[in-house]
């Protein structure tokens, strides 16, 4: 670790507190989440996202997919809507501009990509959230969807400040035009840069990981174990940020508790489970636990 970096660890989340909601609280003011992406090879992964932002305390989550997966959701995850959009012959999302501004105007935070199997539909899906920007709505963009924003730079200009990036190293590699290895080298640099650069947290993915501000800060983060490592484990993760920014946690602050109750609830589910093996929908029954009462 850069000595230049702030461990990300109980202190650190002591002196940085998340949103209290007290008597009076509706699940309107408790922040709304929609969450856009999934494809008919991948039907679940809004699933993990939808339910790790409820977990962290969201009021309301829209849940916005491909048809063909969109009821089975539905019925999967009741305490969400289940927004069906157009479906192509590929399985991925269609052209559903329209039947998106809605619910873009009914939210506090966007989670962009979990599920999305091509860069093209996921460009084309940034680009359309890019173009709606409003003030009080932060974005997080998530799995393909960020390689794709190296295209849409002057697009993304106008949610600097309000924009947080989830990369591993082989996404960054791509947003970047580095290969992995580079960014393996020195992953405290790039997130810095790429923090700078785009005006967003950057939360970059490893055994270890960094997250980046633009202001300079970085934080580090030594792990959950191994067993984090699977299959969807980045899908929640996503969602415990995007939920946390809908209740009106700052970005930062968000992506540092959102890092830290994925790692504390890996530890905590591979002491019942053991160290490999467990599931990533098994992690945000645990945030609750974790977080502040």
């Amino acid at each position: 670790m850069n000595d230049a970096a702030t461990p990300l660890d109980s202190a650190w989340i002591a002196a940085h507190p998340v949103p209290v909601h007290g008597q009076g609280t509706t699940k309107n003011s408790r922040g709304r989440v929609l969450v856009i992406g999934g494809s008919r090879m991948v039907p679940g992964a809004l699933r993990l996202t939808g339910e790790a932002a409820l977990r962290v305390g969201a009021g309301k989550l829209q849940l916005a997919t491909v048809a063909s997966a969109a009821l089975p959701l539905g019925l999967l995850v009741p305490e969400a809507a289940s927004i069906a959009l157009p479906e192509g012959e590929d399985g991925e999302i269609g052209d559903a501009a329209d039947a998106l501004k809605k619910a873009l105007s009914a939210c506090d935070a966007v989670v962009l990509g979990p599920g999305i199997g091509d860069p093209d539909v996921a460009s084309r899906f940034l680009r359309l959230v890019l173009q709606v920007p409003r003030d009080d709505v932060v974005l997080v963009i998530d799995a393909m969807a960020i390689g794709c924003l190296k295209d849409l730079r002057s697009d993304a200009a106008s949610f600097r400040g309000t924009l947080i990036l989830t990369p591993h190293y082989g996404e960054m590699a791509i947003l970047t035009g580095m290969d992995e290895e580079q960014v393996a080298a020195d992953p405290e640099r790039i997130a810095g840069d790429v923090a700078r650069d785009f005006g967003a947290v950057v939360v970059l993915k490893g055994s270890d990981t960094v997250i980046a501000a633009p202001d300079g800060a970085v934080l580090h983060y030594g792990g959950g174990g191994t067993g984090l490592a699977t299959g969807g484990s980045g899908d929640v993760l996503a969602g415990a940020i995007g939920g946390l920014l809908s209740r009106g946690t700052p970005p930062v602050v968000a992506s540092g508790w959102g890092v830290w109750l994925h790692g504390q609830s890996g530890r905590r589910v591979a002491t019942t489970s053991g160290p490999i093996g467990f599931l990533a929908r098994e992690l945000p029954d645990e945030f609750p636990r974790l977080l502040p009462q």
